[in-house]
């Protein structure tokens, strides 16, 4: 007897398949909304203001909820082979900031630099996509220990730009200041609190509720103390932890996105590490959809399942660079939430998908999280990028940590990553190698990883270890 799935019922949200009351469904979408909400726009924020397009900020943060609905909807409900049927939600990944950085420090910045982004992650979505319907073929070239150790150089590479946010952002004349590190320190602890001391929706959303506690900290300390200040160029400045209203205060009610908005560039040097990165997305990607099933159903991910979930990552990242977005992947936030709750109906998330299409049409939203300053930003950021770190440590013990697990991480972080992430080194190389290798030092990390797990021969499996008993009857015979 089929189990019925069409009548409305809680029973439902642990099944793929069916409905769950709207209320109900609902709130469990949100749930998943609000655990990635801030994690979606942080990568925005930071690369548009690396680049100085402040000016743009409020269109690409309205697009980059936009697409994130809407490739969630295509991982939920599929268009042909694109997507896998799998409770999987996306949004724009923090795993490639440290290569944009390196490309924008390259370019100078500005548009320019911008749209060379968005180049390099159209190619690069495009080669994702067809390495989706290759995975299978290509899955033994990345292992855990490989995988582990790239995500390991991700979290590395971020902690510089956490920090750098928690003591107010980059240039800005009251750098380190004392209110900076206080609204800092108070987002973090307040995020700690939730992420611990509560449960539920508010212990999934601890970011969110750090972030809005930043905010009011702001506002309490626009309307006491003194907002600006004279440098010793004898100029006015403005403190960082200001909340300027006025981008609000412009911004409509509701707008349609933009396509197009800034003028794509190609350039081999920043498609390169792009399509790098794009391969270790592929294999965090195989991850995520792993942990969703085994977490939430009970069973490995099909081929179709992994090949669907990799191809939609890969156009969804794509389609994102079209609307002047970084790459969309799988959220580990939502991947978290699931295998915790075991909540696995895609209506439920669905109607999550759409409240962010919703938000991406209200640039009054958009505005609003522009606005943020930056040591509210970085309170948050800094225990969100750590914890890609943890993240890295997670995968690459996985399986028992060997000689040759120490050797290979060893090699790839030691030489590999602090080739690239230490500044000079690579000065009297050609400059297309200092494109590619150098900055983050993810890329040199990746390589060096994937040639050693190659290179170096797997251990042999440990002989059985044989009981006193059976070691008694062998030597009886």
């Amino acid at each position: 007897m089929s189990e019925n799935t069409s009548a409305p019922s809680m029973e439902n949200a642990y099944k793929l398949d069916g409905r769950v009351p709207f209320g109900s469904a609902a709130l469990l979408g949100l749930q998943h909304v609000l655990a990635m909400f801030a994690g979606n726009l942080t990568p925005v924020i930071l690369i548009t203001g690396a680049c100085n397009l402040q000016d743009l900020q409020v269109s690409l943060l309205q697009n980059a909820m936009l697409v994130a609905g809407i490739v969630t909807l295509v991982q939920l409900f599929t268009i042909g082979p694109i997507g896998a049927k799998l409770p999987i939600v996306m949004g724009t990944s923090s795993g490639f900031i440290g290569i944009c950085n390196n490309i924008i420090s390259m370019m100078g910045g500005g548009v320019l630099a911008y749209g060379t982004l968005m180049g390099a992650s159209l190619i690069g979505g495009l080669m994702e996509t067809v390495l989706g319907f290759f995975i299978k073929p290509l899955s033994k070239f990345f292992p855990s220990i490989v995988t582990g150790t790239v995500v390991l150089a991700i979290g590395l590479s971020l902690i510089s730009v956490g920090i750098t946010s928690f003591a107010g952002g980059s240039g800005v004349a009251d750098y380190g200041a004392l209110p900076n590190m206080a609204v800092g320190a108070i987002v973090l602890v307040v995020i700690i609190i939730f992420k611990h001391f509560t449960k539920g929706v508010t212990s999934n959303s601890a970011i969110l509720f750090g972030i809005i506690a930043g905010y009011i900290v702001c506002g309490i300390m626009g309307l006491f103390l003194p907002t600006t200040f004279v440098d010793a160029d004898g100029v006015t400045q403005t403190y960082a932890w200001v909340l300027d209203w006025s981008a609000v205060a412009k911004a409509s009610w509701f707008s349609l996105p933009s396509i197009m908005p800034v003028k794509m560039h190609f350039e081999l040097t920043a498609i390169i590490p792009m399509c790098i990165m794009f391969v270790v997305s592929t294999v965090e990607t195989v991850g995520d959809t792993s942990a969703i099933t085994e977490g939430g159903l009970g069973r490995a991910p099909t081929g179709r399942e992994l090949s669907g979930s990799i191809t939609c990552d890969g156009l969804g990242s794509s389609l994102a660079s079209l609307f002047g977005v970084l790459p969309n992947t799988s959220f580990a936030q939502n991947v978290g939430i699931i295998t915790m709750t075991k909540i696995v109906n895609r209506f439920c998330i669905g109607i999550g998908a759409c409240f962010l299409i919703l938000c991406g049409l209200l640039p009054k939203l958009a505005a609003l999280v522009s606005i943020m300053p930056q040591p509210v930003l970085g309170g948050a950021a800094v225990m969100m990028f750590a914890s890609i770190i943890m993240s890295g440590i997670q995968l690459i013990t996985k399986e028992p940590v060997t000689s040759r697990t120490i050797t290979i991480v060893s090699v790839a972080i030691g030489f590999g990553y602090g080739l690239g992430s230490s500044a000079g080194v690579l000065s009297f190389m050609p400059q297309a190698v200092q494109y590619v290798f150098g900055g983050s030092g993810i890329v040199p990390a990746a390589v060096a990883a994937i040639i050693m797990n190659l290179v170096i021969p797997k251990d042999k499996p440990a002989a059985p270890v044989k009981k006193p008993a059976e070691q008694a009857a062998e030597k009886a015979e």
